[in-house]
């Protein structure tokens, strides 16, 4: 018989001090997208140990562990994601990042420790576990195209995943709880860069140039437009303009300017229609104040769209494991997360851990200089991780 929850429950705290020390580990030594050469190590020495066959090299720094069950049944993925993001790190403790400049600011190292973690423990029961686990390490996950660049690279194939599961720590609800919900749960992103070519000269002979930055000036509350006007107002869309960058002096009128920005919606029928509607907008304004705007758009990641049956399945793990009280449901984010690129190709589920307490100062969000987790949730995902996989074969959690 398959263990129960309570005994995976138990299992997983009790790996709690295991399961710090991997992430601390790895909370000092943060590496950025394609860079993560030092955890893909530890993680394949890992793997190997507990006699998973070991893929390296796929996406670069990627890592591939195949756990071949004693029972008939399904082929699962778990993806976890590996890269740290280029933040100073403000945090003053033991385990603040040695890297100047880089920091774990977004919980990839506790996604790599719930990995290993569970790992371990489906080796310990093997005998136990139905069909197949295919442990998915992603490099790049912070905008750089790892999941697309490890789907390209095979990884859903020999043997291909009935279904796939991933998990987020995450700030914004408190530990103890995890968000399950079927249906979009985060948006589709898409990055775009526009430049304004005018022709510059002497601030005070606006007549003899073409202003680029009041070109580029126009064209940022222009775009606005695409939400208020060319969206169902029932539709989400949101269009920033993060970045523009014009000039060199205080009397010099500037013959060129750029911005960049981003797109996010749950749509991708919406989403195409803004890029549409962007180049036609910034093109449009250019020209008329007599620039140029050479206008470029690419959608970085698809929405995360969860299937019925899957969410059903980690729902039902996550009850048995946590109370019903404590799996909630959320507005969907229009933060964005690659592993959209698994769930656009093989149903499952992605959900979200609360790693927030506000009674140790661990308040602080996502991608924050002062960023942390309550380590408290470390097992609670080892756990759902494992029962999802032995509650897929019918027992079990």
């Amino acid at each position: 018989m398959s263990p129960d929850c309570a005994r995976v429950l138990q299992d997983a705290h009790a790996m709690y001090d295991r399961l710090v020390a991997w992430r601390r580990d790895l909370h000092r030594h943060p590496e950025l997208g394609y860079e993560e050469h030092r955890t893909s190590s530890l993680i394949a020495e890992h793997l190997s140990d507990l006699g998973l066959r070991v893929q390296q090299g796929v996406a670069r720094t990627g890592v591939v562990g195949l756990l071949e069950g004693g029972r008939e049944g399904p082929t699962l993925l778990l993806r976890f994601d590996m890269d740290a993001l280029p933040v100073e790190e403000e945090n003053d403790v033991p385990y603040r990042s040695e890297y100047p400049g880089r920091m774990h600011a977004c919980g990839h190292d506790g996604h790599v420790a719930i990995g290993l973690a569970t790992a371990t423990l489906l080796s310990r029961y093997r005998e136990e576990v139905p069909g197949r686990v295919k442990f998915v390490f992603q490099p790049a996950e912070e905008g750089l195209g790892g999941a697309l660049r490890m789907v390209r690279e095979g990884v859903l194939e020999n043997p291909r995943p009935d279904m796939a599961f991933g998990l987020h720590l995450w700030n914004p609800i408190p530990v103890g709880d995890v968000v399950v919900q079927p249906g979009p749960l985060m948006a589709a992103a898409a990055r775009f860069d526009i430049d304004v070519v005018g022709r510059g000269g002497h601030g005070a002979q606006p007549h003899l140039t073409v202003d680029a930055l009041v070109a580029a000036a126009h064209i940022v509350t222009g775009l606005q437009t695409i939400v208020s006007r060319n969206v169902d107002p029932l539709e989400a869309l949101v269009l920033t303009v993060g970045e523009l960058h014009a000039g060199s002096a205080f009397n010099i009128i500037p013959g060129q300017a750029s911005m960049r920005g981003t797109l996010r919606t749950f749509s991708m029928n919406t989403m195409h229609m803004a890029q549409s509607r962007l180049r036609s907008l910034a093109e449009g304004m250019a020209q008329a104040y007599g620039a140029r705007a050479d206008v470029r758009s690419e959608v970085i990641s698809p929405p995360v769209v969860n299937d019925e049956e899957a969410t059903a399945l980690v729902r039902r793990v996550a009850r048995s494991l946590l109370g019903e009280e404590h799996v909630v449901t959320i507005k969907p984010v229009m933060v964005s997360e690659d592993m959209a690129e698994f769930l656009t190709r093989v149903p499952g589920c992605f959900f979200l851990v609360g790693a927030r307490n506000e009674e140790k100062g661990i308040v602080y969000g996502h991608h924050h200089p002062r960023f942390d987790i309550d380590e408290e949730a470390l097992p609670i995902g080892t756990a759902l991780m494992t029962g999802i996989v032995l509650a897929a074969g019918g027992n079990g959690c």
